[in-house]
């Protein structure tokens, strides 16, 4: 006898985030289910549905109609709404349901074969509260349901043989009435984000939890950042499934920054992209992709949000100096001083340290207890210090060291200040212990800083500790590909190879460190010029040596601060025997 077949309309649906719910509950929750289906069944039977079959969270229902079938869905997902306008968000039971017209095989009560499984595969794509209809019921339904469909094109459903035509069905909007728009929130007195839902493009709903995991790792990674306003999880989350502008997102939530992406599974391997945007101008500031394998979700969720966070701070800071130059200066604050002076520090010009000084005493003279302020006050004596800028040495050197020892003190959580402030009192006066301990300090309060992890690096690689050093200096290249201080990083990682006598090695980071700096330090060329020596490019050698050649006072100066740095004698040593080599005198 030939198997049974008949054409009908499917309905699946299941509850979003069941397993977390049950974990989180696993009584109520149970209990909570059996009260929506008590609820669901009449309207079940008033649209003409028959239950096939429940299992544990999910629903299978048969109709007669397509048009009876849709309405019931958009019946369900109401009075679900309903039933959750007095719960919490995150205890709140909603259904995903999944529509579909196909062919069925009949087996006694049972419904099977590709349409089946069709509608639960749409069922998996469709957002908690949500549903989803193929373009085989939408062409049945479409002039006689009262609702609003969005096309959102062809999707690859899992062990579905071709992509199939998708829409999302919801409730009707009302008619339209003339309403003022909401009042825009203040924006908060320091940079703000908020990071949306990552759109699954995968049409893979177990991309969804792992989207979401995504998204809240970057969150809490970005919350890590003391001078960023970070939206919360809950209310970044409640645009989940909605196309929404960038701009009315930043009038909504009250924040100047947007980051908003995609997930998109291909295989075993899963590309996301992501974009960050000025809510108040639209401006796209950054956008990237990252690809990784799905054997290991919880790492690559880890090593993207670290990623993100790593190379948006940077950029953050960038777009900030960039407003802050363009506001009129008779509105300018304490925050405004101290990005324009990051701005001009930058330069690495005398000039540009001058006038970082004055913009830095103008945001302490607004804010004396400004600790960012301070530290870069510091960091800013430090480089004048290196580069032979400084009016009064000693006078300098003192005020920078105690401010770089109150940044410390008035900023034991903030990541940036200790790590600015920590460098700045180890230029000063060498103070490795002090220094390293503080890096530590602000590597644990911000993993993803890249600025902390390449100052521990350049400071273990004078330390002797070489192997430490190319680790840090490799983590802040990683973290931060484009950061304006990657020339510190590259510096560190040849200064380590350097003292580990890898000269062809130390030769290729120095050399790249030089290209990447504006104004290398002229004191910093003599690390080349060993290294050329040792080498055997004797011509090489006394061409990089030749400016500190020019002035005895500087040289000697050199002299005496690599003599301090390097904490290893036989490292100094062999140093000194290469200057010695490219023609250094003894005297």
């Amino acid at each position: 006898m030939p198997p049974v077949r008949r054409l009908t309309a499917i309905l699946a649906a299941d509850v979003a985030g069941y397993s977390r719910l049950m974990g989180q509950d696993e009584v109520g929750t149970a209990r909570a289910l059996r009260e929506h289906r008590v609820a669901a069944d009449p309207l079940v039977a008033e649209h003409g549905g028959r239950i096939v079959k429940t299992t544990g969270d999910g629903l299978l229902i048969e109709f007669a109609s397509v048009v009876g079938a849709v309405e019931c869905a958009l019946a369900l997902q109401q009075l679900t709404a309903e039933r959750n306008a007095d719960i919490p968000s995150e205890r709140r039971l909603e259904w995903r349901i999944g529509v579909h017209l196909g062919d069925v095989l009949i087996e006694g009560d049972d419904i099977l074969g590709d349409g089946v499984n069709i509608a639960a595969r749409l069922e998996g794509i469709a957002e908690p509260g949500g549903i989803c209809i193929s373009d085989d019921a939408f062409r049945q339904v479409r002039g006689k349901v009262k609702a609003a469909f969005t096309d959102i094109g062809e999707q690859s459903l899992k062990n579905i043989a071709r992509p199939l035509g998708v829409y999302r069905a919801g409730a009707a909007s009302g008619p339209e009435r003339p309403t003022a728009p909401p009042a825009a929130l203040p924006l908060p007195d320091k940079p703000s984000i908020a990071v949306l839902p990552f759109a699954n493009m995968s049409g893979d709903p177990e991309q969804e939890y792992f989207a979401d995991g995504m998204v809240e790792e970057i969150i809490t990674a970005l919350s890590r950042i003391r001078w960023l306003f970070v939206i919360a999880r809950n209310s970044s989350f409640t645009y989940k499934g909605q196309t929404v502008d960038a701009k009315q997102v930043g009038r909504e939530l009250g924040v100047r920054y947007v980051l908003e992406g995609s997930v998109r599974k291909a295989g075993k391997r899963v590309r996301i992209t992501g974009q960050l945007i000025d809510a108040v101008t639209g401006t796209h500031l950054w956008a990237d992709r990252f690809d990784g394998s799905l054997e290991d979700v919880f790492d690559v969720q880890d090593r993207v949000a670290s990623s993100v966070t790593g190379i948006i701070e940077p950029a953050l800071q960038a777009a900030e100096i960039e407003r802050a130059r363009r506001k009129r200066p008779d509105s300018l604050d304490a925050y405004d001083f101290y990005l324009r002076a990051l701005a001009e520090m930058r330069r690495f010009t005398a000039k540009g340290s001058a006038r970082a000084l004055a913009l830095l005493h103008q945001a302490l003279g607004i804010d004396p207890s400004y600790a960012a302020a301070m530290a870069e006050v510091a960091r800013c004596f430090a480089g004048r210090r290196r580069y032979r800028w400084t009016t009064d040495d000693e006078a300098e050197t003192a005020e920078a060291t105690r401010l770089a020892r109150a940044a410390i003190a008035a900023a034991r959580d903030d990541a940036t200040v200790l790590a600015s402030a920590s460098f700045a009192l180890w230029n000063l006066n060498a103070d490795a212990e002090t220094a390293l301990r503080t890096l530590d300090r602000a590597v644990e309060l911000n993993p993803n800083l890249a600025t902390a992890w390449g100052y521990s690096g350049l400071v273990h690689a004078y330390a002797g500790d070489s192997a430490i050093a190319i680790e840090h200096c490799a983590r802040a290249m990683r973290l931060s590909p484009l950061d304006p201080e990657r020339w510190i990083f590259l510096f560190g990682t040849g200064i380590a190879h350097l003292s580990e006598r890898r000269l062809d090695d130390a030769l290729v980071w120095l050399q790249r460190a030089r290209e990447e700096h504006p104004n290398f330090p002229s004191s910093l060329l003599a690390w080349l010029a060993s290294a050329l020596a040792h080498l055997g490019r004797l011509e090489e050698a006394r061409s990089m040596l030749q400016p500190l050649l020019a002035e005895a006072p500087r040289r000697m100066s050199t002299l005496r601060w690599g003599s301090v740095f390097f904490k290893k004698a036989a490292v100094w040593k062999f140093i000194l025997d290469g200057l010695r080599l490219a023609g250094l005198p003894d005297t």
